[in-house]
């Protein structure tokens, strides 16, 4: 099985794209799809995308249409089902995003700080409250995956 796309629910669409483009960088066409809803669910086709390293694709979609496409009941966001992780190559790395995520309107949740199981990590939640962990591992060189 291969993650082709990661899609979070977001209470503010543009308030989340300005997070993830202006504020930490990555890259995007903006909202697409804003014309078109789905006759059976009711939900709006609009959404963002961002192209991850190795083709995964990041979503940001508005919450309500979320789960109304879905066809669920939005129990609100819970920021500790899951974490993103995003591997770096130094803690000095790990310190400048979580700044450049802080002053973009994250919430640093635990600063960075040496881990018992020899990594250097820190956290923050996004606007919506996702939580993303920064790490740098030096036991691994090229800090793009664990072993």
């Amino acid at each position: 099985m291969k993650l082709n796309v990661i899609t979070l629910a977001v209470q503010d669409l543009e308030r989340a794209l300005a997070f993830y483009r202006d504020g930490l960088g990555f890259a995007t066409k903006g909202i697409v799809a804003a014309d078109v809803q789905d006759p059976v669910s009711g939900a709006h086709g609009a959404i963002a995308l961002f192209e991850l390293e190795g083709g995964l694709l990041l979503a940001i979609y508005p919450r309500a249409d979320m789960a109304k496409d879905a066809k669920v009941l939005d129990p609100g966001p819970n920021s500790v089902e899951f974490s993103l992780g995003h591997l770096v190559g130094s803690r000095a790395e790990v310190d400048a995003l979580l700044r450049a995520a802080e002053k973009a309107g994250a919430r640093i949740t635990e600063p960075p700080r040496e881990r018992p199981w020899g990594i250097y990590s820190g956290y923050f939640s996004d606007p919506d409250g996702h939580l993303w962990e920064i790490i740098w591992n030096p036991a691994m060189p090229n800090a793009r995956a664990f072993i």
